[in-house]
Parts: structure tokens; C-alpha cells; sequence
């Protein structure tokens, strides 16, 4: 996961995605620049986090924990305002001809936190590495539209092989030559993986990591690793994201029932994070300090494609009967109160094309009681289920009482041994997942970059996200599928590219490389002490917006 977006080919409403502001604001992020002094106003924010997965590297961050700090401290060429639309931020101008050859030119006079002059050369070194596979970047995948990916990308890269699409003009332009015409290319660059790192990275990558130096809004002052970050406001930062408080501290919880306590006393300011326990009661408890609206949020569980009960046409067969043993209107009803619904395709319906309901072999995402065993059937005849069935997932998030709910769906549908397997922490769930350690099924799930369907479907199950060079978790792949992906960047418009994007979708469905569960709304709240809090459409708070 990582959080960003923008919007060309999808529009400039970010394919109708709805902000929500919660309080009268005297500064929407929309236009302005820092402060002289970079200082901010008022008091910290306190807010909810967690350990971030690996060390604060821009293109190494694909998880919200760690995607909620690295927006705060470095800035990418574009940023999102609150509704989705996309603003310049670093970028002076995106210009293309073609939709094909970009040339990009950055403001100048910006620097990096440390005092550092921030120039075109940041951005290509950044894109560089991030791409190349001899330093095992979680976004690598991201850079695979830019000429020159094939190569850099290959098992037996030197760190030495750079894009050949990516060209330094002078210190405020480069140019970036895509494989193929995609419209919406600019609209992706908002997101964390195409910020610029400062030349001091690359001398110590896993120092730069613990203390990283940005050029966003904010900066690092400590990391208290499984306790807390601690951001300041940057003073060297000129532009639309300026602080207008006097920090944020990201507080990691074991469990979201204490945090959700230490916001209605005012112990924390803001959470997106609201307890299972309290759904039915937080929006009384809270008044109009409570959030609950559509989300870009898609929640799954994933089966790697070598698990031997899930290989061949018996696992697919399991895959599909598991699906339809799953009652997803009954769990969302009983559990969630309004704040999910049932997912019929892999995209959040706030996304433009997401939502979709008539995505060939979609029908398996509906609880099919006699359908699941009549399939569950069938792979047995094949070859015999050995089990039993598990699914993971991080304790220190509200997931307890939905894992336990699905598992006891399949385990009375389909009359087999299904049992939750609970990890403390999330930093210990995603070790073992990054490592392809992890046995039986596992929580997986979306919130989105920016706003396109591809965002949803290239990073998690494109052959060129598996094998950890990207999110694809489950190592999925399959030819067919990443040529439609291909077809659909191509596309020149977006009705067009969903309509590839959308046949690429009915692959999933029979393939099933992860379940499909619901959307999740944006939902949390905050406390009295604070206000200009607005939480954006990616369904991430604007930290820098809010006022102590």
C-alpha cells in the first residue's frame, strides 16, 4: 500500500472521489506556500500509527504505517488535494506531446530538509534505484511504463544499469520516455515512490532510512522504533502542504480499544482507526467529530500461488469454493454497521470504474452455500484437501472479529477445519509475508495511490510486482492478464483503458489469486482539542491541514 494520487486520464474529480472536510478551514492545502521558518502554529498533532514495515525509504514503502510519514516528509512532483485533484507541488510543468516522451520541469530554488539544493537529478537517481533489482525496492514496479525497465529490472542487474528512458536536460528539467502512449502517466506522480532522494542517500541507503532527509512539510526528528515518530515541521519547505501545527507524532497502539479511549479523552487528536467494538456507537459517541464515508479501500485475503492445497485446477476449484462460502453481506452487516460494504470486483467503488458489478465470473464473490460445496467436491475428487485452513493477520488492528467471522463462514459451509492465526504485530505479519514464509492464507488488501483501477490491479497482481519487486504478495502470474493491464495504459482515454482494465478484472475472478471481501469507508475520528481536520479521499487524514 503506499497513499497518493492524481487524476488526467481519470479527471480532474478523481474519478468522483469525495473529500470529506469536517471542519471549517482556513487553508485547504489547495494553493499557498511554507512559512519563512517553516514553524507552524500551535501544538502537535497526535495521531494514531504503526511500525512501519521497512526503514523510511520512499521507494521501499508500501504499507500505510510507513506511507503516512513518508507523504509527510518528502513531497513528489504533484500532490492531491483533499478531493482528489491533482495540484503541481515540486513540478513547475508536465508536458507531453505525445503522451509518450514527458519532459518535466521543477520549481526553482527548493531545497531538501538539510539545506541540500533539490534539482532533476534527485528525481532520476531516485527513479533509478528505486527500479533497478539489485537494491530490492518494494515499488519497483512502479517504474516498469519508463523505457529501459526490462533491463534494469532483470535478476542479474548491476547496481550500475539505469533507466534509458530517463534524461537529465539541466538542473530543473529531465524527460522520461515511457515503452507506450499512457495518458495518464503524470496523474501517477504524486505517489511516494517518484519522490526525489538527496545525493547523501545513496552513500548509506539503511542510515538514510532510520533518519531520512525529505523535502516535504515535515521532517524526522526521532524514531522510537514499535513506540513512536515523531515529526517537526521542515523550515527549508516552499509549497502547497505547508504545516499549520507544530508537529505530529504518529503513537504505534497494540490495541485500537486504548486508542480509540485516548481520543475521546483527548490523549490522541486524530485516528483513522476505529475499534470493532465501537462502530455501532462512535458516530453518538462522537457527534460531528466522527468520520464515516466511501473509502478507497479494497480488503482481501491472499493464497500464494505455491501453496500446495491451492496449485492447479483443484486450487482453483478450492479458491472458488472458498468465495462462495464466504457470507460477505452478513459479516458486513453483523460486524461493520455501515462502515463496509460487500466487494463485487477488485476496485473501490470511489475509484472511476471501480465498483463494478458486471465483471464476467463475478458471481463467485456471492455466498453460495450448495455452489461452494459442489466445487469443494470436485477439487477433492482431484486431489485431497490436507489443511487445515488458516488465515493470518496483525492483532494490533481492529481484524479479530472479521477473520474469525469469515473463518467460521468456510468452516460450516463447506464442513472443514478453518481457525484464525493471529501475528502480535504488524511489522511481524509482513516479515514473514515478505520472506514467503507465511503458511495458509493471509489478510491483503488496497488503499489506494491515486485514482485509477490500474492502481488497484498492476501493483498487486502484475507479474512484474511478484517475486517481491512490488505488492504482488501471492506471486501471481499470468501473461494474459498483464497484456490487458498493458492494453488499458494505453488506452487513450478512460473509458477505453477500464473497459481492458475490467476483461483483465474477469481473469481475477477465476483465477482468484486473492478473495475478494468489501470496501471500507473512510471512518475514524478526532478530538475536541483540534480542528481544520479533513481526512482526504485516499481516506488518509491531511495532517499538515489540522489545527491545535
Amino acid at each position: 500500500m503506499a497513499i497518493t494520487r492524481r487524476s488526467m486520464m481519470l479527471g480532474s474529480a478523481a474519478g468522483g472521489a469525495a473529500a470529506l472536510t469536517l471542519a471549517a478551514c482556513s487553508s485547504d492545502g489547495d494553493s499557498g506556500s511554507g512559512s519563512s521558518d517553516g514553524g507552524g502554529s500551535g501544538e502537535p498533532i497526535l495521531a494514531n500509527g504503526t511500525e512501519p514495515e521497512n526503514p523510511l525509504i520512499p521507494t521501499n514503502t508500501s504499507e500505510v504505517g510507513g506511507g503516512r510519514v513518508i507523504t509527510s516528509v518528502f513531497s513528489g512532483l504533484v500532490y492531491y488535494t483533499a478531493d482528489g485533484k491533482v495540484e503541481n507541488e515540486v513540478a513547475e510543468s508536465i508536458e507531453s506531446e505525445d503522451n509518450q516522451t514527458w519532459t518535466i520541469t521543477i520549481r526553482e530554488g527548493l531545497k531538501f530538509s538539510d539545506g541540500t539544493e533539490l534539482t532533476a537529478q534527485n528525481f532520476v537517481d531516485a527513479w533509478n534505484f528505486g527500479a533497478n533489482t539489485a537494491n530490492a525496492q518494494k515499488s519497483q514496479s512502479f517504474f516498469e511504463p519508463i523505457e529501459g525497465f526490462a533491463e534494469v529490472a532483470a535478476d542479474d542487474a548491476t547496481e550500475d544499469l539505469t533507466l534509458s528512458g530517463l534524461k537529465v536536460v539541466d538542473d530543473t528539467t529531465f524527460t522520461v520516455k515511457l515503452v507506450s502512449t499512457q495518458a495518464d502517466f503524470s496523474s501517477r506522480l504524486g505517489y511516494s515512490a517518484y519522490s526525489p532522494m538527496p545525493p547523501s542517500a545513496f552513500d548509506d541507503i539503511d542510515a538514510f532510512g532510520e533518519a531520512p532527509i525529505g523535502n516535504g512539510p515535515y521532517m524526522v526528528d526521532s524514531w522510537t522504533h514499535d513506540s513512536e515518530i515523531v515529526l517537526v515541521p521542515n523550515p527549508e519547505y516552499d509549497g502547497p502542504r505547508a504545516a499549520q501545527n507544530a508537529g505530529v507524532t504518529f503513537v504505534v497502539y497494540a490495541k485500537d480499544e486504548t486508542l480509540y479511549n485516548d481520543m475521546l479523552s483527548g490523549n490522541v487528536d486524530v485516528s483513522d482507526i476505529i475499534p470493532t467494538g465501537a462502530l455501532s456507537t462512535f458516530e453518538d459517541e462522537l457527534g460531528d467529530r466522527a468520520v464515516n464515508a466511501p473509502g478507497a479501500v479494497f480488503q482481501s485475503f491472499t493464497i500464494h500461488q505455491e501453496d500446495p492445497d491451492f496449485t492447479g485446477e483443484a486450487g482453483k476449484l478450492r479458491r472458488q469454493a472458498i468465495s462462495y462460502a464466504i457470507d460477505r453481506k452478513a459479516i458486513c452487516d453483523s460486524l461493520f454497521y455501515g462502515t463496509r460494504s460487500p466487494a463485487t470486483d477488485f476496485v473501490a467503488p470511489v475509484i472511476d470504474g471501480g465498483g463494478a458489478t458486471d465483471i464476467p465470473g463475478a458471481e463467485v464473490l456471492t455466498f453460495d452455500e450448495a455452489k461452494a460445496k459442489e466445487l469443494w467436491d470436485k477439487a477433492e475428487e482431484m486431489e485431497p484437501f490436507k489443511g487445515p485452513f488458516t488465515l493470518a493477520y496483525n492483532a494490533d488492528s481492529p481484524h479479530k472479529d472479521w477473520v474469525e467471522a469469515v473463518c467460521n463462514s468456510i468452516k460450516n459451509t463447506l464442513g472443514i477445519e478453518a481457525s484464525p492465526n493471529p501475528f502480535p504485530a504488524f511489522g511481524e505479519f509482513r516479515e514473514q509475508i515478505t520472506a514467503r514464509t507465511m503458511e495458509g492464507a493471509f489478510r491483503s488488501g488496497w488503499q489506494a495511490d491515486y485514482p485509477s483501477v490500474f492502481n488497484f490491479l498492476g501493483p498487486i497482481y502484475s507479474s512484474a510486482a511478484a517475486d517481491g519487486k512490488g505488492s504482488n504478495d501471492g506471486d501471481y502470474k499470468n501473461p494474459e492478464f498483464d497484456d490487458l493491464l498493458k492494453e488499458g495504459l494505453a488506452a487513450p482515454d478512460i473509458d477505453a483503458a477500464n473497459e481492458k482494465f475490467h476483461a483483465a478484472e474477469a481473469i481475477l475472478m477465476e483465477d482468484l489469486p486473492a478473495i475478494p471481501l468489501w470496501y471500507q469507508n473512510t471512518f475514524g475520528g478526532y478530538s475536541d482539542l483540534v480542528s481544520n481536520v479533513e481526512y482526504g479521499w485516499d481516506t488518509v487524514p491531511l495532517y499538515y491541514a489540522i489545527t491545535k
